[in-house]
């Protein structure tokens, strides 16, 4: 069974940056395609953000491409969005998910707990 666990959320203003991290245990972490959702209150969860298995392909979605970016090391069994000039709509828990799938999904069976960013105005 794959674990996934996220980190790196937290408190900024406006203008500010923050890298979350994931690293994801239990299985051959190279095999694994990766990816972050997020989720703001009453909105539904939404895709920002997937890598492949050797980090070779990469996609944003059109709201955040221009500020965040996704990276992995898999000598390090590690996973990065590093996300620059937030804004407050950016607020939301943040979820790393994992796949054996060539590519994550709202689908993808192994999910984080969650990280909470929040963007102060």
């Amino acid at each position: 069974q794959v674990h996934v666990v996220e980190s790196g959320g937290g408190l900024v203003q406006a203008g500010g940056s923050l890298r979350l991290s994931c690293t994801a245990s239990g299985g051959t972490f190279a095999a694994l395609s990766m990816g972050w959702f997020r989720q703001a209150p009453g909105e539904e969860r939404e895709l920002i953000a997937r890598i492949s298995r050797r980090g070779t392909s990469v996609a944003l979605a059109d709201v955040v491409k221009d500020r965040f970016t996704i990276s992995r090391d898999n000598a390090k069994n590690m996973m990065y969005l590093e996300m620059n000039n937030l804004k407050p709509e950016d607020t939301a828990v943040y979820y790393c998910t994992a796949d054996t799938e060539p590519l994550v999904t709202s689908q993808s069976p192994y999910w984080g707990q969650g990280t909470q960013v929040t963007v102060s105005s």
